[in-house]
C-alpha cells in the first residue's frame, strides 16, 4: 500500500478524533438546525446521542434555539446576566418557553388528579403580565409569565390553568431581596421543573398580589406559585368565567388592590428602578418563527410534541 492510500484511510479517523468532523463541527451543527428552524425536539435527540454532542448543545445550541425563538425576550433577559449567562442555563429557559410541566397537589393548592407535564405547539410570554405577580415593592423587576395552560378536570369543576416564567437577574431582584429578608424557608419536597433548583413558596412568603389572580382570571385564593433560586417561575390557578360585571371591575380595583400589596412593611425597599426596565415593562412583542408585532409575544415550536423529550 503506497503513502498516499495510507494517508487517504487516516483522514476520516483522523478527523474524528480531533472533534471537527460533521457531526462535531459547531458551524455545522448551527447551519443545521436553522435549516430547520431550531426545531426543540431534534435538539432534544441530537443531545442524547452522546456526551460530546451534549455538551456541544448546552455550551451553544440551546442558547441558539432562545435566540431565534424569542430574540426580544432573551435580549431582554441576557442584559441582567453577567457574561450573557442565565441562572439554571440555556437548556432551563428552553424547556420552560415550550415545556408545561404539570402540577401536583400542595399545601395550598389541592387537584383531584394530577396532570402530566408535556410540550406546547406555542406559549405566549409577556412582560405586562409579569408585572401582575409582582407586589408594589417589587415592580422594578422585570418578569415574563406566560398564559395559563388550560387543563379540563371534570365536569363539576372548573378548568385548571398552569402557567409559568422567568426573572431578569434574578440574584439582584427586589423580589429576591423581600424573599430573603422576610427569612422565607425554601420548600423540602418541591424542586423547579426546569432546572431542579429549590423553590420558595410566594404563597407562604405572603407576595401573592390580587392583581396576579386577575391576571389569570381566577378568584383571590385559587391560584399558587413558586419562584427558584434561579428566578424560574412556575404555578397553578384556577380559570373561574368571569361576569360582564367583574370585568368592568378590574380596572377600577387596580391601584386599591397595589396600595394593599404594599401595606405590609417587610424592609423591602419602596425605590423603585427606572431605568431601562421601566420602559420594557409597558410593551409586549408577537414572536412566531421569524414574525414580529407589536401586540404580545408568541413562541412558537416545530414539529409533533413528544413527550419522551422532556428530560
Amino acid at each position: 500500500m503506497s503513502a498516499n492510500q495510507r494517508l487517504r484511510l487516516d483522514s476520516p479517523s483522523h478527523a474524528s478524533g480531533s472533534g471537527e468532523s460533521g457531526i462535531l463541527n459547531e458551524r455545522i451543527l448551527i447551519l443545521i438546525f436553522e435549516s430547520i428552524k431550531w426545531d426543540i425536539h431534534v435538539l432534544c435527540a441530537a443531545s442524547a446521542v452522546n456526551r460530546k454532542l451534549r455538551a456541544v448543545a448546552t455550551r451553544l445550541l440551546w442558547r441558539e434555539l432562545c435566540l431565534y425563538r424569542a430574540p426580544r425576550m432573551v435580549a431582554a433577559l441576557a442584559n441582567g446576566a453577567p457574561n450573557g449567562r442565565l441562572g439554571g442555563g440555556w437548556h432551563a429557559l428552553a424547556k420552560l418557553m415550550f415545556f408545561c410541566c404539570g402540577c401536583e397537589s400542595t399545601r395550598h393548592f389541592r387537584v383531584s388528579r394530577s396532570p402530566p407535564g408535556h410540550f406546547v405547539k406555542e406559549s405566549r410570554f409577556s412582560k405586562t403580565s409579569g408585572r401582575s405577580f409582582l407586589t408594589k415593592k417589587c415592580r422594578g423587576d422585570l418578569l415574563y409569565v406566560s398564559d395559563p395552560c388550560e387543563h379540563r378536570m371534570g365536569e363539576r369543576e372548573d378548568d385548571l390553568g398552569l402557567y409559568r416564567g422567568v426573572f431578569r437577574g434574578f440574584m439582584r431582584s427586589k423580589t429576591r431581596a423581600c424573599l430573603i429578608r422576610r427569612q422565607v424557608e425554601l420548600e423540602e419536597r418541591l424542586c423547579c421543573p426546569y432546572c431542579g433548583a429549590r423553590v420558595w413558596s410566594m404563597t407562604t412568603a405572603r407576595l401573592v398580589p390580587k392583581s396576579a389572580a386577575r391576571r389569570l382570571g381566577t378568584h383571590d385564593g385559587g391560584l399558587e406559585y413558586f419562584v427558584c433560586v434561579n428566578g424560574h417561575l412556575h404555578g397553578t390557578c384556577w380559570l373561574v368565567p368571569l361576569s360582564s360585571e367583574e370585568e368592568g371591575r378590574e380596572d377600577e380595583d387596580e391601584d386599591e388592590d397595589e396600595d394593599e400589596d404594599g401595606e405590609d412593611d417587610d424592609g423591602c425597599s419602596d425605590e423603585v428602578d427606572n431605568g431601562s426596565d421601566h420602559s420594557e415593562c409597558d410593551d409586549d412583542r408577537t414572536v412566531t418563527d421569524s414574525s414580529v408585532s407589536s401586540i404580545s409575544e408568541e413562541i412558537a415550536a416545530v414539529g409533533p410534541p413528544d413527550r419522551r423529550l422532556c428530560t
